[in-house]
């Protein structure tokens, strides 16, 4: 995956995470076009690298955007409870990581606060921010992506629509 793992550094603070069977369930779970183990990865690397150029706290970083989505869920929800879940699964992850792992009052604090301002728990710290925003970042490319067939369908019916508008106009 986009030769993330060529970061031995990086590689070494997670690797008991992705080694770890519960987080690898998150490889079947999709999530914007991706799963949301791919997400979480993302996420967690472009964070590592943002708070490692700002001489923050990279470890805790990369650990708790690799989980701030660490929780389960299932296809078969309804749209009213898979949105619900955009307001409350950062408090669902923040519990299986604290169970799993023993993470940080940070890592707590980055996980939980992701989805600020969608859920109101506002970040304490500038880690927590970094993570927030980069996951909000990564959630429009990949959802972007995964979807640029149907937009290009759309833009070009769009332009046929207004082409021939115009040869009407004429």
């Amino acid at each position: 995956m986009e030769n993330l793992f060529d970061d031995k550094e990086y590689y070494a603070l997670i690797k008991d995470i992705l080694n770890d069977d519960n987080f690898k369930k998150l490889n079947n779970i999709e999530h914007h076009g991706t799963t949301r183990f791919e997400h979480s990865i993302r996420v967690s690397y472009y964070s590592y690298l943002a708070s490692k150029k700002f001489k923050l706290h990279d470890k805790e970083v990369a650990r708790a955007g690799l989980l701030h989505d660490f929780f389960m869920s299932y296809d078969d929800r309804t749209k009213k409870e898979r949105l619900l879940s955009t307001f409350v699964h950062p408090k669902y992850a923040a519990a299986n990581a604290n169970k799993y792992f023993d993470i940080s009052d940070m890592e707590y604090d980055i996980i939980r606060t992701h989805m600020f301002p969608l859920n109101l728990a506002v970040p304490k710290y500038t880690e927590s921010w970094i993570v927030s925003v980069i996951d909000k970042l990564i959630g429009f490319y990949e959802f972007f992506n995964s979807y640029k067939f149907k937009l290009s369908y759309a833009t070009n019916y769009l332009y046929f629509f207004v082409f021939l508008n115009f040869l009407r106009l004429r």
